[in-house]
């Protein structure tokens, strides 16, 4: 088995009385993409800032290619790794250009390479301009370029998508998938979900500084337990009078079946062999369904929690 190239045990981040992160275990492999998934506050960035090495644990261990990223020992690899802050801020004198040649040049990379990255992310057109003229789409763009310097082995991205409009989303999302494929391991932290799911190998869902979960999606689906969304359409009323098809119906929409996941292939079989059937569709829950499920069941116990002790 090879050794992650990042690996977080029982990793917690305390500000005096204040747990930003709890015992944290996770591990990344070469070549995997991880989505770090959860609302403001969530301790995404702090997890991040750990693997980063800018901040050190209070307690546990974390070790990024086989180093502890905050010793003396890490500087190294750390020109082997991409950072894309979520709130990007550059010289605003400066143009994209000699922005991205500093940066290119602290970390041993050439003018050559700034501009190919600026013709990557699609703002060569203005890379003679000054920072301080750019949109927020393109300052985001700019700081894409700026983490993709020297083809990272770790590309770790707060929000990466927030100010792209739908193209340069997809655009964005190529990239990873490229850098992926090189053999890169990314973390993409993020709360717009709609469009990730394709993109990542695993997720990992965190509220008020704990893990919820982690997994790829169908193991996330399997803890969930979330149900199999099937429409069948031209049956008219045969749903209904079969009892075992009407055990699935949904309570809101009289042609939806409600079906667990286990018993998918068995309804859509059964479906099959009815004669009125022109059409059929199948929705298993989505990353949004199965990060909200984690949320609400974690809010619940929190409640529960609150109120034993209360009493």
């Amino acid at each position: 088995m090879s050794t992650p190239l990042v690996s977080l045990v029982e990793a917690s981040k305390t500000y005096g009385q204040l747990d930003v992160l709890s015992s944290m275990t996770m591990s990344l492999n070469e070549g995997e993409v991880l989505g770090l998934f959860g609302h403001n506050g969530a301790g995404k960035t702090t997890m991040m800032k750990l693997i980063l090495g800018v901040i050190s644990p209070t307690q546990g261990k974390v070790e990024v290619m086989g180093v502890a990223p905050d010793s003396k020992e890490a500087w190294h690899c750390r020109s082997k790794v991409g950072y894309l802050p979520e709130n990007v801020s550059f010289y605003d004198q400066l143009t994209g250009l000699e922005v991205l040649t500093y940066f290119a040049k602290l970390k041993g990379f050439s003018k050559k390479q700034a501009i190919d990255l600026l013709e990557q992310v699609g703002i060569t057109y203005a890379m003679k301009r000054q920072v301080k003229t750019y949109s927020k789409g393109m300052r985001q763009r700019l700081g894409l370029a700026q983490a993709f310097i020297g083809e990272p082995k770790l590309l770790l991205l707060d929000e990466p998508t927030v100010g792209l409009d739908p193209i340069a989303t997809r655009d964005f999302y190529k990239t990873v998938d490229q850098l992926k494929s090189n053999g890169s391991s990314v973390i993409l932290c993020s709360h717009v979900l709609p469009g990730v799911e394709q993109h990542i190998d695993r997720a990992m869902i965190l509220s008020t500084g704990q893990l919820l979960a982690m997994g790829t999606l169908s193991e996330l689906r399997q803890q969930a337990d979330l149900p199999v969304v099937i429409k069948p359409s031209g049956l008219n009323g045969e749903v209904t009078q079969d009892t075992k098809l009407n055990a699935f119906l949904s309570q809101n929409d009289q042609h939806s079946l409600l079906v667990p996941e286990q018993e998918k292939l068995a309804v859509i079989k059964q479906l099959i062999a009815l004669e009125g059937l022109n059409d059929i569709h199948v929705e298993s829950a989505n990353l949004e369904q199965v990060y909200q499920h984690f949320l609400e069941k974690h809010e619940l116990q929190l409640q529960q929690k609150n109120q034993g002790a209360q009493q």
